[in-house]
């Protein structure tokens, strides 16, 4: 495939490359920050985190087969379609009516979503050689993190003060700009290509998590019913890694994970994505719910979160010119825990500014893990495995938002049941379907008290996992010697966005 562009055209394409990146990278913070106001009016409280988990999954099931089906169609009409899904998902989810319909339109907009990161990031690929990429693919970092601190700040203004289905409708004139942008100045030539796609291991590994998902979220749900979730489970995953043994281009190289430095690196970014979605899910309900503030101070607890990301990512070249990858990987790992023991510590009492401590701390050290996983990897295999294992980073990240999301989700109301038996418990619920949410449940203690237990219980998972993670990232194989290289800009790019 070539393409036919001038280069006075390359900066407005870019323009519009950034305007896509914008979209979706707010999008995950932003529906945190309002995600509490919008329970109070929706209800189903049990299902919050399939709002989160429903579009992880979407969208990290679709990235691979977006980028495959760009070789063959061209990435024009991928790109194009992608965002027209989204943008789709994004207008219906403004007036949704229940949580199930929210969580359905949320669904439709992660399968657009998948499509954009991946194109986008060819379409520089194609543009540009190899010596002008790092500018462009710097500038694409800068709005991931514009977008990180952004978010939460613009998620407790629009729901403080404009219905909160304007988090969702703000895409849709950004959206358009963007469509307008591609659909003038980017022209290609396609040349026929033939790609394989594993659809097959695409539907098998789908189903295996979403029978994950409601097992882990309908834990009241009869016995037999949730036997036959996990059986459903057990033989679509069997049934999942024999297709990827096969598979001539799997989902999930077999052979790639079977090196040690690649599978631990990457369940290591797996654990850490599920501590660090499961901060940004249960952080903004306890800012809101126990201390009584606002949603734009909860939106700022998530903001100090991804300040610390891109200031570690930024930072990870003097530190790895002044202690090695492997200091740096370590020291990283071990503010996580750090981080999160922050929460452990919170009382109905606390300032936000502890809160805000504790996320930054982690964001700080996600960095560090973030960018050291994506060195490592990528200078461990050969060139013609480079992208594979780059993309197993981004799946592996990914995959641990969508558990992260339902695990911590189903610990949250499993402590809801135990600390809240009887009519507390169902008072509790009433209070949080009331059209003004988790604002109301600071003003009645017992209620306040529950929440806050219940809360807690999520808090030790996020810990548990940060730990986790602090103990994987020791058994990466690393020398004393490596990592004297400072990360590229390509490197420090998909260590921010993915």
């Amino acid at each position: 495939m070539s393409q036919s562009v001038e280069r006075s055209k390359r900066p407005l394409i870019v323009a519009s490359i950034m305007l896509a990146t914008f979209m979706v990278a707010i999008e995950a913070t932003i529906v945190a920050t309002a995600m509490p106001r919008i329970v109070g009016q929706l209800g189903g409280f049990t299902y919050y985190s399939w709002v989160f988990s429903a579009f992880l999954l979407a969208q990290s099931t679709t990235t691979v087969i977006y980028g495959k089906l760009s070789d063959i169609f061209g990435r024009k009409p991928m790109l194009i379609g992608g965002i027209v899904i989204f943008l789709a998902g994004s207008a219906l989810a403004g007036f949704a009516w229940s949580m199930t319909s929210l969580i359905a339109f949320r669904l439709l907009q992660g399968l657009g979503a998948g499509a954009i990161q991946p194109v986008t990031m060819t379409i520089v690929g194609d543009l540009y050689r190899l010596e002008e990429r790092a500018k462009v693919q710097g500038i694409l970092a800068s709005v991931w993190a514009i977008s990180a601190v952004t978010g939460p700040l613009a998620g407790g203004l629009i729901v403080d003060h404009f219905s909160w289905a304007w988090i969702f409708w703000i895409n849709l004139p950004i959206g358009l700009l963007t469509i307008i942008g591609f659909a003038l100045f980017l022209h290609e030539k396609i040349e026929p290509r033939k790609a394989r796609i594993d659809y097959l291991g695409t539907i098998l590994f789908s189903t295996a998590i979403v029978s994950l998902m409601v097992i882990l979220t309908e834990t009241d749900a009869d016995l037999s019913i949730l036997a036959a979730l996990a059986a459903v489970f057990i033989v679509t995953a069997i049934l999942f890694f024999m297709q990827e043994r096969r598979a001539p281009e799997p989902i999930i190289s077999l052979a790639l994970w079977s090196r040690r430095l690649v599978a631990t690196s990457n369940i290591a970014t797996l654990l850490a994505g599920m501590a660090l979605i499961g901060l940004t899910t249960v952080l903004p309900i306890y800012v809101q719910g126990v201390l009584g503030r606002s949603p734009l101070v909860a939106g700022f607890t998530l903001t100090m979160l991804i300040v610390g990301w891109p200031l570690a990512v930024m930072l990870s070249i003097r530190l790895f010119r002044a202690f090695g990858i492997r200091r740096t990987l370590r020291a990283g790992s071990l503010m996580f825990p750090i981080g999160a023991s922050f929460l452990l510590f919170l009382t109905p009492e606390s300032s936000p500014v502890s809160a805000g401590v504790g996320s930054f701390l982690m964001g700080f050290g996600m960095g560090l893990i973030s960018v050291t996983s994506v060195v490592l990897v990528q200078e461990s295999v050969e060139w013609s495995m480079r992208g594979s294992a780059t993309a197993s980073i981004i799946f592996s990240r990914s995959l641990g938002n969508t558990l992260g999301a339902t695990t911590l989700g189903a610990i949250l109301n499993i402590g809801i049941a135990h600390f809240g038996s009887g009519d507390l418990a169902n008072k509790l619920h009433e209070v949080i379907n009331q059209p003004s949410g988790l604002s109301s449940l600071a003003t009645n203690p017992a209620i306040r008290l529950v929440f806050h237990s219940a809360l807690h219980w999520s808090f030790w998972g996020v810990f548990t996992v940060a730990i986790l993670t602090f103990a994987t990232t020791w058994l990466i194989p690393v020398s004393r010697e490596a990592g004297r290289k400072p990360p590229t800009q390509t490197e420090m790019q998909e260590a921010l966005s993915s």
